[in-house]
């Protein structure tokens, strides 16, 4: 058997600076997780929000999104979106309904959501004016608020379309949403 050489005992200006730097590693991880504020803004805009029909009812213009909590661009456009609801608060109304809640059922199918983020644009009288499919930059998000908000058409953007009431049917046939695609499904 081969003796090694005793380890020296750290002294105390070593494990001081150990401390120093456990303390640095919790605050940045503290930091980096959002703070003391367990939920993230996803979270916080889905908690808030105003329920779909109060919205659409009460004079002011609309963001709907329909998202999931485990969909990467939901939650990469969540701080955009937090950010819209703050500067609008009051103007603009921004819900958000979890494709995965089944109490949404009736809506994912109104609305023929086969994606997510989906989001549905509405005038102050509650009025269909868009529909936006995909990620959306915080850019695009204010552009998007603002024409709401000034009555304006909506800007010229990749997957952002003028909705029509023509031809639409409200109300699927029950042949028709046991067809329908799911928000959930990948194939």
């Amino acid at each position: 058997m081969v003796n090694s050489p005793p380890t020296p005992a750290l002294g105390q200006g070593e494990r001081l600076l150990l401390l120093l730097l456990a303390a640095l590693l919790a605050a940045g991880l503290l930091w980096f997780r959002g703070g003391l504020h367990p939920e993230a803004p996803l979270e916080r805009l889905a908690r808030q929000s105003l329920d779909l029909q109060v919205a659409l009812h009460n004079g002011r213009p609309t963001l709907v999104e329909f998202y999931a909590d485990w969909c990467e661009a939901c939650r990469s456009m969540a701080p955009a979106m937090e950010r819209v609801e703050v500067q609008h608060r009051g103007q603009l109304d921004v819900v958000l309904l979890n494709v995965d809640n089944p109490r949404w059922q009736a809506e994912l199918e109104r609305y023929a959501v086969n994606g997510i983020p989906q989001l549905e644009l509405f005038d102050a009288t509650g009025v269909a004016v868009g529909r936006a499919i995909g990620a959306r930059s915080a850019g695009e998000l204010q552009a998007l608020s603002d024409a709401l908000l000034s009555g304006q058409p909506l800007p010229q953007l990749a997957g952002v379309g003028q909705v029509s009431a023509l031809g639409s049917d409200p109300e699927p046939k029950a042949a028709e949403a046991g067809t329908m695609a799911s928000p959930r499904s990948h194939g």
